[in-house]
């Protein structure tokens, strides 16, 4: 493929834009940051006209693929009468309303911009009903990039992150304030052992458990069993608040999010990207013991450009269609028909390629492993290896995130899911 165009405006933007994007995870597309001029159902197209079978669906939000007609219609009938009130309106009631409906935890909620944002106000609010300070949280989640979450993503190598009982525990950027990271207690996940232990000895000080209830950010690890039902337990034993982070999971795993699948409500979860197809909206939903703390002003949750018309119209009408029937059934078939191609391919070729996921979110990676279950076995990933599958795939008009994972949308076909393994076959051939 030709890339020239795009190299051209990469030049341009970096004179005005620091690295030419306009977020860090930008930079890392094949051979380098891409341009698009548009994009319709699962196909997306770049300044220089090349077509992509799209399975990253802009990190995960397009769960309907991109513009989708209802959601489309929705914000344009809905802008039309104004974009921001500093007040409220009556759909942002309706979307509240429908949440309730079909979140198990989602008693009283607010609406926010992002995911990050929303985190932060569940750890305000943990500590302000328990209190205590510090929350619990596990290696290769990712909670946003804000300084006391900006922790345990990325590490050297496994040696030099320490014993499981005491990690060293790297930070993710330059700039973090000093102390930040006497916030949080770190652990590798899906140890149920471990967890508890670490609770019994900090329990006292320990004000919330935060987990991705699966482990999309890193190698798409389910939990083991019985593991989300401990943190619950332990919440539930010790005074702690457990929330689930549902940014990635929410609506992609079943409309009433990881919740609703594994039947465990956590107290407080947090919803972004998929709930309004690409919009700006996260919501923050709990139950009423917390959030009532919200309720009586104890604690402070507020935003100018929260639930601004556009973007509750968009997640109204992403709802309404993900309520149809057959929709969620459609995603998990395509994605397992995907991820077990994926792995015939695999054995064919004699590779080490390791499939891992649910369906509607699956991760490829190469490792001698049979089984990756945390972030530490995430570590053993032959990265050089995945990154020229990445990108031999992108050569060939399959999109995928650089990590190795994969998004199946409800406008995915299986004609279009064969194709793919075509084109996987053919790449993994030459690796």
């Amino acid at each position: 493929m030709n890339y020239s165009q795009s190299a051209q405006l990469l030049e341009r933007a970096k004179k005005s834009l620091a690295g030419g994007v306009a977020s860090e995870f930008r930079k890392y597309n094949h051979p380098h940051a891409i341009f698009y001029s548009h994009a319709s159902g699962n196909k997306i197209y770049d300044v220089d006209g090349n077509e992509y079978l799209d399975f990253t669906l802009s990190q995960g939000p397009l769960l309907l693929g991109h513009n989708h007609l209802h959601v489309v219609k929705r914000v344009e009938d809905y802008a039309k009468f104004g974009q921001l009130y500093a007040g409220q309106h009556i759909l942002e009631v309706e979307l509240a309303e429908k949440l309730q409906q079909i979140i198990p935890s989602a008693e009283l909620m607010r609406f926010c911009l992002d995911g990050s944002e929303a985190v932060q106000t569940a750890f305000r609010l943990s500590r302000a009903k328990t209190g205590k300070q510090k929350f619990l949280r596990f290696e290769g989640h990712y909670h946003g990039w804000l300084d006391n979450v900006a922790w345990a993503i990325s590490a050297p190598s496994v040696e030099q992150m320490g014993d499981i009982e005491n990690p060293t525990v790297f930070p993710w950027t330059a700039g973090l304030p000093d102390g930040v990271d006497s916030e949080f207690i770190t652990i590798p996940w899906n140890n149920l052992d471990l967890l508890r232990k670490t609770v019994l000895q900090h329990h006292h000080e320990i004000a919330a458990i935060i987990t991705e209830p699966i482990m999309c950010n890193s190698g798409c690890i389910l939990p083991e069993e019985g593991f989300l039902q401990g943190i619950r337990d332990l919440c539930d034993e010790f005074n702690m608040t457990c929330i689930f982070d549902e940014v990635i999971t929410g609506f992609r795993t079943a409309l009433g999010g990881t919740q609703a699948y594994y039947k465990i409500t956590p107290d407080l979860s947090i919803f972004a990207k998929a709930m309004a197809s690409g919009y700006p909206i996260s919501a923050i939903v709990g139950k009423k013991e917390w959030m009532n703390l919200i309720v009586e002003g104890k604690v402070i949750h507020a935003g100018t450009m929260n639930s601004s018309c556009s973007t509750v119209a968009a997640a109204l009408g992403t709802i309404e269609v993900l309520e149809q029937a057959g929709i969620y059934e459609n995603i998990y078939r395509l994605g397992l028909k995907l991820m077990n191609g994926l792995k015939e391919i695999g054995k064919k070729q004699q590779s080490n390629l390791l499939v891992q996921g649910l369906g509607p979110m699956l991760h490829t990676g190469f490792t001698d492993l049979k089984k990756v279950k945390d972030f530490r076995d995430v570590m053993s990933y032959d990265k050089v290896k995945l990154g020229k599958f990445v990108a031999g795939m992108h050569d060939k008009g399959i999109r995928i995130i650089g990590r190795g994972l994969w998004y199946i949308s409800a406008v995915h076909t299986e004609s279009e899911i064969d194709k793919t393994l075509e084109i996987a076959e053919e790449v993994m051939v030459n690796l």
